[in-house]
């Protein structure tokens, strides 16, 4: 199977989360934790609100490339990107560095944050689900 289809099946695979009740005890966890790493990591650029800045920082609520690409969004963590991308109909053209130090855990945690906020109701993000994509971003290269 080529790697486009494998990246493919694994998308499919995991966007059927079953969303958890708001009171699983691991679910919360996630989410405190996740929003911790979030303001960490993520809101300098991004900002608290997932907002992103003016031109410079794309959005992450509401961004079409967040809801639609979750694979690319696991990979985008831990590889980063350069060059221009597409959010929402407009062009940003930063670097976003990548972040290799966050474990598996992490990336999940700051997934189900922001996969669950905003609107979102994603459900818990596995970590199983994220070495799986990070194998496949790590093909994809």
């Amino acid at each position: 199977m080529n790697k486009f289809l494998s990246f493919l099946w694994i998308s499919l695979l995991f966007s059927c989360n079953s969303k958890p009740a708001n009171n699983d005890p691991k679910f919360r966890q996630y989410m405190v934790q996740g929003e911790q790493l979030y303001l960490t990591h993520c809101a300098n650029c991004h900002q608290v609100n997932g907002t992103g800045l003016a031109q410079l920082y794309p959005p992450l609520h509401p961004s079409d490339f967040v809801d639609k690409r979750f694979p690319e969004v696991v990979c985008l963590i831990r590889f980063g990107i350069s060059g221009p991308m597409e959010v929402n109909q407009k062009i940003f053209n930063q670097p976003m560095p990548g972040i290799p130090q966050l474990s598996e855990l992490e990336i999940a945690e700051i997934l189900t944050y922001i996969y669950n906020s905003n609107g979102r109701e994603k459900g818990l993000i596995e970590i199983r689900q994220i070495g799986v994509l990070l194998d496949s971003c790590k093909n994809q290269k």
